[in-house]
């Protein structure tokens, strides 16, 4: 687990987030999900303008204010001063939250006026909550403190915490880089302020901006006083102030400049540098792939106000279109219109399911992006329109809830029960076992779909069917026969096994046991449904690290056989002039009381990973409109965007 959260850590740095060492699970969205960017600013030195605004790109390059460029936070309500400066902001490691420092200061009192800054803490980037701290006040032998400038803040892996660095003025001496741990609620800082980076000449620096890549910390910081330009300084640790200096300037311009903060591209391994070239009124921006050489990229920037000391984030397009609504489309801007995936993070295997008890869809499916397909934990997501999915729970751990299986937790199904007027209980099959074990098949009951879920102590299904030698006990599927009333149970790699359940739903009736695998197409996933008189029996094809995974059906005049198979079985397959690939293991919702219907499945995600090493880890869910011949035969799906 180190490993995975040292990987995890490495990508939040990069994206301007943190993570918590206690976090258990991975959670949030993943690169692949960022649909745009927001920038956080402020205008002026105007009391009016010291204030933080908004606005957002597509690319990364085009940006439009939010809210006619007016402030999204009231300066007076968050500040001591009434003015806030210096707006960083990022996201912490749970997707959800978000953290923004800013400078509690206005100008028109004096540069060396202020002492104090503020915390900041918001759940969706609208409504925030927040945290004078003012250095003075809190700390003892503060009594020159001249100023406090520029806070940001950034995760420390080795203390575990966040850590906030600014700059700080005492009596005659040079502006230094200090830096204070913060509280766990983000509300306050811990400790003593202590010395975050000294240039060696001992003269002044300000407005800190720390990026890590490939194992270093890359610090820009302005040289105040002497020179007034970007200079870059490098280390291997936070917290020691022992870093490398690196000759010359960074900025690509004779004029002075500010207030630098970096971010990189989505999707790439372009960063790009962006400075306030305050004596002009404008901002510059720079590319670079090594953070040493930088090209300006002005003539590629499109702005339609004038920013001043901020910083930039990627966002989902659940975010963008959150911020939009709040505040309104900027005229000119567009809006993302890929409806896919529908959860954020990498997750596979989904099956999704109505409740009767709550009114809600809720989707299962196979925690992601773990070396070897090692998820061991299984989550749920739930909705209220199959549009917004909202995360539940961690519902079931392998490492702590299943005696017989402490990893690779993969590929779950479950199904309803009413057991009484108003009484429902859920069972949920899964595949798990122990490392160098064959996989094996386990249940665990729950009297609410999101949990929490008892396992019931043993395998279900620890055993191959009579004649079968190969493949693996995987891929559990659990079906009720509206006609018959009674309920079945599917799984298989290599074969498919069936075998109706026993009324107790956690033990199966050996005498029904049948093996039903369809034909060479079939490796694992079977999914079955009724409709019109009909049982159909969907399955994936090929592997799930293959662009060419996909998935087939058959259908049936009972939940047990004999199976037909038409000519042109095909439900839906990758599509390579989009860059969809391994469109397989589905589940298939109807819409309650109508003949509406959808296939929720998984595909390698996009752009990015059918590049990675092992695709077949990198996947994520989608869900699409699945349509009938008048025939009754499936009309193949277009997987959409």
């Amino acid at each position: 687990m180190k490993k995975n959260k040292w990987t995890i850590f490495v990508f939040l740095l990069l994206f301007g987030t943190a993570l918590s060492y206690g976090q258990e699970y991975k959670t949030g969205p993943e690169e692949k999900d960022f649909a745009g960017y927001l920038f956080a600013y402020f205008l002026g030195n105007k009391v009016e303008q010291e204030a933080v605004c908004y606005a957002i790109s597509r690319d990364g390059y085009n940006y439009l204010a939010l809210n006619n460029n007016q402030p999204i936070l009231d300066s007076k309500q968050i500040s001591s001063t009434g003015g806030v400066r210096d707006p960083h902001i990022l996201r912490a490691a749970d997707g959800k939250t978000f953290y923004m420092v800013v400078t509690d200061m206005t100008s028109s009192k004096g540069w060396d006026s202020n002492r104090a800054m503020v915390l900041l803490k918001s759940n969706d980037l609208i409504n925030w909550t927040s945290s004078v701290i003012n250095i003075q006040q809190k700390y003892p032998n503060q009594e020159n403190l001249k100023r406090v400038w520029a806070p940001q803040t950034i995760f420390d892996p080795h203390a575990g915490k966040y850590m906030v660095y600014w700059s700080m003025k005492h009596g005659d001496g040079p502006d230094i880089i200090y830096y204070a741990y913060t509280n766990e609620d983000f509300t306050d800082l811990e400790g003593e302020p202590k010395v975050f980076f000294t240039p060696k000449n001992g003269k002044s620096c300000i407005d800190g901006d720390v990026v890590y890549k490939n194992g270093l910390y890359y610090m820009f910081y302005k040289t105040e006083g002497h020179g007034n330009g970007l200079r870059l300084a490098i280390t291997d640790e936070l917290g020691v102030d022992k870093w490398i200096e690196q000759p010359g300037y960074k900025q690509q311009t004779r004029d002075a400049v500010e207030g630098s903060s970096l971010f990189k591209l989505i999707n790439s391994d372009t960063y790009i540098l962006m400075y306030d070239v305050y004596t002009k009124g404008k901002y510059q921006f720079c590319e670079s792939k090594d953070l040493d050489v930088f090209r300006v990229i002005d003539q590629e920037i499109s702005m339609n106000f004038h920013p001043r000391h901020g910083s930039i984030i990627p966002v989902t397009r659940r975010e963008l279109k959150a911020l939009t609504d709040r505040w309104g489309v900027p005229e000119g801007f567009e809006m993302p219109t890929d409806v896919n995936p529908i959860i954020e993070g990498y997750y596979a295997d989904p099956e999704v399911m109505y409740s009767k008890k709550t009114g809600k869809y809720y989707i299962y499916p196979t925690s992601d992006g773990f070396e070897g397909w090692g998820g061991y934990y299984f989550k749920t997501f739930s909705s209220p329109d199959l549009k917004e999915w909202t995360e539940e729970a961690v519902i079931l751990n392998h490492r702590t809830d299943v005696s017989w299986a402490d990893g690779n937790a993969w590929a779950p199904c479950i199904i309803e029960k009413e057991e009484g007027k108003n009484k429902y209980k859920y069972y949920y099959y899964f595949s798990g076992g122990k490392p160098g074990e064959p996989k094996k098949i386990g249940v665990a009951v729950a009297d609410d779909p999101a949990g929490p879920f008892v396992d019931s102590g043993k395998p279900l299904i620890d055993f191959k069917p009579e004649g079968i030698n190969r493949g693996q006990e995987i891929d559990p599927d659990v079906f009720f026969d509206p006609v018959g009333k009674k309920y079945y149970l599917y799984w298989g790699n290599g074969y498919l096994g069936a075998a109706q359940l026993n009324k107790d739903m956690v033990s199966i009736n050996k005498k029904t046991m049948k093996v039903m695998t369809p034909d060479k197409t079939f490796r694992e996933a079977v999914y079955v449904f009724y409709r019109n008189g009909l049982y159909y029996f969907l399955w994936s094809e090929d592997d799930t690290g293959s662009p060419n995974y996909k998935v087939r059906y058959a259908t049936a005049k009972s939940p047990l056989g004999p199976l037909t198979i038409p000519e042109n079985n095909v439900v839906i397959t990758l599509d390579p002039s989009r860059g969809i690939y391994g469109t397989g293991h589905n589940s298939i919702l109807q819409v309650p009381g109508t003949d509406e219907w959808y296939i929720v499945y998984h595909r390698i995600s996009r752009p990015n990973g059918i590049k990675m090493p092992y695709p077949g880890i990198y996947r994520e869910v989608c869900m699409d409109k699945m349509e009938f011949n008048e025939d009754g035969s499936i009309k193949q799906v277009t997987p959409s965007l």
